[in-house]
């Protein structure tokens, strides 16, 4: 990783524009912007099939459980689907980039920091 020490501007800014930083955004964006569009998607598919689409959804599966019940539920299973796919991708992809960024910017503020002393 290459940061120009002679650049203005803190530590952290000198190090958004190395291209491991910018790696780190482009993995983190990668997951995220796909499962916000997917999930947003589905979410305002059970929001319209609720309001235009009454008769499908008070359509009774088992007893009192009707088909927006099931996907009102289903609402709760994805989120918890997405933050653990989330988790599990964020400690394969991008934790050991950020580690790895963040060792180094420590390593350049300390003697930046025992300078100040």
């Amino acid at each position: 990783m290459s940061v120009d020490k002679s650049a203005t501007g803190t530590v952290y800014e000198r190090f958004q524009g190395t291209t491991e930083f910018q790696e780190l955004r482009r993995r983190f964006r990668r997951f995220v912007f796909p499962m916000t569009a997917a999930f947003l998607s589905w979410y305002l598919l059970y929001v319209v099939l609720s309001g235009w689409a009454r008769d499908f959804m008070g359509t009774e599966l088992f007893g009192a459980v009707n088909v927006a019940l099931v996907f009102g539920l289903l609402q709760f299973v994805s989120t918890f689907l997405i933050a653990y796919l989330y988790a599990r991708h964020a400690e394969r992809r991008l934790d050991p980039v950020s580690d790895e960024i963040r060792a180094r910017i420590e390593a350049e503020a300390a003697p930046a920091a025992e300078d100040a002393k």
